[in-house]
C-alpha cells in the first residue's frame, strides 16, 4: 500500500495522498514508475503482489496490462495479488518445493550399490596422519561397474559428476595412494 507521507526526490515531491484521491492514474511520469518500482523491490511476497494489485487497480480499466507495459511488472504476479486481495487469504511460496530432488529419492539403493563397489578396494593412508578412505576407482569406472554388476541402465544413472560428488559425500576421495617412503637418516 502507498503511504500517506510526501516522498521528495530529486527536487520534485509526490504527494501520496494526491494519488490515492485520483479514480484512475491516466499519466505515468518517469519519477512516478521510478517510485512504483522502487517501493516494489522493497517489498516481499504477498505484500509485493498485493501492492502491484491496488497500482494496477489504480490505474482504471486495463491497469494490468498497462502495469505490465509501461512498469514491467508480470501480469500472472498481478493476477495473483488481485485475488490475495478478494479472497483475503494470503498465498504461501513454496521456495523450499523448488528444484531437482536427490538422486536417493529416485534410485534408493544408489548410495548402497555405490559403498559395495568401492568398498572392497578403498584404501586409508598409508601414513595415518588421517581417517579419509582413498579409493583408486574412479567416478567413471564406478559407473562402467554400476550398469555391468547392479544392472542399471545408462538412463536411470546420473551423470559422472553426480556419482563424483556421491562418492565424496559417501567418504571416498579419489587419490592415488603412495607407498611410505622409508625416513631417511
Amino acid at each position: 500500500m502507498i503511504s500517506m507521507e510526501t516522498h521528495e526526490k530529486g527536487g520534485i515531491m509526490l504527494d501520496h495522498q494526491k494519488l490515492l484521491d485520483l479514480k484512475s492514474i491516466d499519466k505515468l511520469t518517469p519519477e512516478l514508475k521510478n517510485f512504483l518500482n522502487e517501493t516494489r523491490s522493497k517489498l516481499k511476497s504477498c505484500e509485493r503482489r498485493k501492492f502491484m494489485a491496488n497500482v494496477a487497480r489504480l490505474m482504471g480499466r486495463g491497469g494490468q496490462l498497462r502495469a505490465e507495459i509501461e512498469l514491467g511488472w508480470d501480469r500472472k504476479t498481478i493476477i495473483k495479488g488481485t485475488k490475495e486481495l478478494d479472497s483475503g487469504f494470503d498465498c504461501v511460496d513454496n521456495f523450499s518445493g523448488r528444484g531437482r530432488n536427490c538422486i536417493e529419492l529416485k534410485l534408493p539403493n544408489l548410495l548402497d550399490d555405490i559403498r559395495q563397489i568401492v568398498d572392497p578396494v578403498s584404501q586409508c593412508d598409508p601414513t595415518f596422519r588421517t581417517t579419509e578412505l582413498y579409493s583408486p576407482i574412479s567416478a567413471r569406472e564406478v559407473y562402467r561397474r554400476l550398469i555391468e554388476d547392479k544392472q542399471y541402465s545408462h538412463d536411470q544413472l546420473p551423470t559422472m559428476r553426480t556419482i563424483s560428488s556421491k562418492l565424496n559425500q559417501l567418504g571416498f576421495h579419489l587419490k592415488k595412494v603412495t607407498k611410505c617412503k622409508p625416513q631417511k637418516k
